[in-house]
């Protein structure tokens, strides 16, 4: 069955803010809730659905390409952490808890939710900024990055809690003009975790925890985007008892290059060459993102002329195949003379030779732009 459009699920339109985004989500996730339609399948899958949509809209990156391409950007492997349809329940509360509102032990939100279960409490997430280098862009690497995290302190324990017997949750029982209504909410005593602190070192704070620095090792895949956001699994802080550890959270930003500029997956080089080379030929070494390479300058090279190096650009994230290398061609003409240069190209001025003739194949700078991008 074709995917249903994910502006469709939460009930937006295209233009949509994040803010309106994340209220449609809540909406929708409320409406489905599995603790408002136990046992329901159809309302279970429409509440994974939402938080498929919500996955893809709440990251901007992920959002353009969605809007560029539809579902089929994150066809075949390459998503860049999107579920296509395969969340569970721990994952999405894990994920989103913060949209509910959780918070139990002043963590980030509960996961694993249904009548009667423990609600356990998610560890905040952790945000770090790492710049790369074209290059590591272009081949992938694998970084370390040191952080802070905060953990449960050794020697701490947990008993459980007396208000709520270890659900996480309390329960009341209303009359109302349609009888007895039954609703349950997260215990304001632990917080939904079901846990209280028994014992802590006198290091450690009111939840049982201390701060330590850990180096985590991250596989940067070939060809991320500035602004892009990877995640790290469980490398965020930890939750106290039983608890889920919060998420790493990457932000790639990209080095600006000496020579080499991008756009999309393509890369762009300036080439100056001089006036005796553009008439007699010659080649030149240029730069790339994996090393040097030689190129032909062709006699009688025009300036303005883009030559193209197929597959030295940048690897595509979807894994479509890699970007070119263009290089943009510029003759140099020298600013100042002396008097023998001068009388040379004097002579010159009225020479056939010297003559601009341009054909049919010297194409104007236009049709070089809408060349490029075709």
């Amino acid at each position: 069955m074709a995917k249903r459009d994910f502006y469709e699920i939460l009930g937006i339109n295209k233009s949509a803010t994040q803010a309106e985004i994340k209220k449609g989500y809540r909406k929708k996730a409320i409406e489905f809730h599995p603790d408002k339609n136990p046992d329901d399948k159809d309302a279970e899958s429409k509440f994974k659905e939402a938080a498929e949509a919500y996955e893809i809209l709440s990251d901007e990156n992920k959002k353009a390409r969605y809007d560029q391409y539809g579902h089929q950007a994150f066809e075949g492997g390459g998503g860049g952490g999107y579920s296509g349809g395969g969340m569970n329940m721990d994952d999405i509360f894990s994920q989103f808890g913060d949209i509910f509102g959780g918070g139990g032990f002043g963590g980030g939100g509960f996961s694993g939710f249904g009548g009667g279960q423990q609600r356990r409490v998610k560890g905040s997430n952790l945000r770090v900024r790492l710049k790369l280098t074209l290059e590591e862009i272009a081949n992938g690497v694998e970084k370390k990055i040191k952080v802070k995290r905060k953990v449960q302190a050794p020697g701490t324990t947990y008993k459980t809690c007396s208000t709520c017997n270890g659900s996480g949750q309390v329960t009341r029982v209303t009359n109302t003009i349609l009888g007895r209504m039954q609703t349950a909410s997260p215990c304001t005593t632990c917080g939904g975790a079901g846990q209280t602190i028994d014992k802590k070192p006198s290091e450690a704070d009111a939840q049982g925890m201390i701060a330590k620095e850990e180096t985590i090792p991250v596989n940067i895949p070939a060809g991320v985007v500035d602004g892009m956001q990877l995640k790290v699994s469980g490398k965020g802080n930890e939750a106290p008892g039983n608890g889920v550890s919060g998420d790493l959270l990457v932000a790639i930003e990209e080095e600006a290059h000496e020579s080499l500029q991008r756009e999309g997956d393509n890369l762009h080089y300036d080439l100056y060459v001089s006036l005796p080379d553009a008439i007699l030929g010659n080649s030149k070494e240029i730069d790339t993102v994996t090393g040097k390479v030689r190129i032909k300058i062709e006699a009688g090279m025009q300036s303005g002329k883009i030559l193209r190096l197929r597959g030295k650009g940048i690897p595509s994230i979807n894994g479509y195949g890699k970007g070119d290398l263009l290089v943009h061609v510029n003759v140099w003409t020298p600013k100042t003379l002396n008097k023998k240069q001068k009388d040379f190209f004097e002579s010159m001025r009225e020479d056939e030779h010297f003559s601009p003739k341009p054909e049919r194949s010297d194409k104007s700078f236009f049709e070089k732009v809408k060349d490029m991008f075709s």
